[in-house]
């Protein structure tokens, strides 16, 4: 049930930042292997490449690739979430004297990444190649021909079986290892340490929202390098046998990049990652609460009804103990109404703080 409801939060909030995400796929494809000065910026900054690609596109363009998008929200998303919470559930985040440890929590985040990037490794190269797909014009990077996801599909494994489908994870298992191990720890770092603070009144969702924050600006930091390295993996021309033309592996585009684009090569798009990443995080990781809570006393609710007190005890454990998302006791009794106040201003902060 933790990998459903992970899933969840994630697809929820994947569905607002695809376009954030075409935009910053576009940006990581612009001037490819090609030194600074040496190309044309078809796109200049995050507002200008909304408005190229809407003008020339068409408004709908700037949710290309949503389904595999949110497909691979839930499979990914799902398994790393949801591993994650088994992790902390079983105690293997924690020192024996119960806090959180930061090497702990980042060798669990890494470990669900790379089991949530290996399942989502085909949706995601799909996903990648379609939101690439533009007018003559705009267009940066390798066009893919097809048109759709299923499509897509049906065209690689036609060709390259079903070892095609898995072309790129090379890229894509180091890229999310590190996204989450530096997004899971350093929001649950983030949110115990303001907690001990005790800046905002006890169970306020600002909490979580503050700790999304820091989380989302250590994962732009961290892993854009990482994510411009899967793109152009994913997205790269292949020859006859499926072999990659740009690059045979991680480590070649890795260098290849670094030659020809210099250090700063590795950090193309990363506005349009900031962008990205903080809302996804803040979103991903509030969904994910809200439907977690909500999945608990609905069956707490459940059991009561049964009149089982056996299976309500587990149940109403479960719900009270500590985890990456879970409020507080006292969170629980607040009002509804409380709750989507907190979250409403949660999120009306962090856009002006962008």
């Amino acid at each position: 049930m933790e990998f459903l409801l992970g899933g969840l939060g994630a697809v929820s909030a994947g569905f607002f930042t695809n376009p954030l995400e075409v935009v910053k796929t576009r940006f990581q494809l612009q001037g490819e292997l090609k030194a600074r000065g040496h190309y044309v910026k078809t796109y200049k900054h995050v507002f200008h490449a909304f408005y190229t690609i809407g003008r020339v596109d068409g408004i709908l363009a700037l949710q290309k690739g949503l389904v595999p998008a949110l497909w691979y929200q839930f499979c990914m998303n799902g398994v790393r979430l949801g591993t994650f919470q088994c992790f902390q559930d079983l105690g293997f985040t924690k020192g024996k004297d119960g806090h959180l440890v930061l090497w702990k929590n980042v060798c669990a985040g890494a470990a669900s990444g790379t089991f949530g990037a290996f399942l989502g490794s085909p949706v995601y190269m799909v996903k990648t190649q379609l939101q690439a797909r533009a007018h003559e014009k705009i267009a940066v990077g390798h066009q893919h021909t097809y048109s759709s996801m299923t499509q897509a599909f049906k065209q690689i494994y036609s060709q390259f079986g079903i070892v095609g489908l898995w072309r790129g994870v090379s890229g894509a298992v180091p890229r999310v290892m590190v996204g989450s191990g530096v997004q899971l720890s350093s929001f649950s770092m983030a949110r115990e340490w303001l907690e001990g603070l005790e800046i905002f009144r006890c169970g306020s969702l600002l909490t979580n929202f503050t700790a999304s924050v820091i989380g989302g600006f250590w994962v732009v930091l961290f892993m854009t390098p990482f994510d411009v390295v899967s793109t152009r993996l994913y997205n790269q021309a292949i020859d006859a046998k499926g072999k990659g033309i740009y690059y045979t592996g991680f480590f070649n585009c890795f260098i290849k990049i670094f030659k020809k684009e210099g250090i700063w090569g590795f950090y193309k798009g990363w506005g349009a990652s900031l962008f990205r990443l903080g809302p996804h995080t803040v979103l991903s990781l509030m969904f994910w609460q809200e439907i977690r809570k909500g999945y608990m006393k609905l069956k707490s609710m459940k059991d009561e009804q049964n009149g089982s007190p056996h299976e309500a005890e587990p149940a109403a454990r479960v719900a009270e103990s500590p985890n990456l998302l879970q409020a507080s006791p006292e969170k629980d009794e607040e009002p509804f109404i409380a709750s989507a106040w907190d979250y409403v201003i949660s999120i009306a902060v962090h856009y002006s703080f962008l």
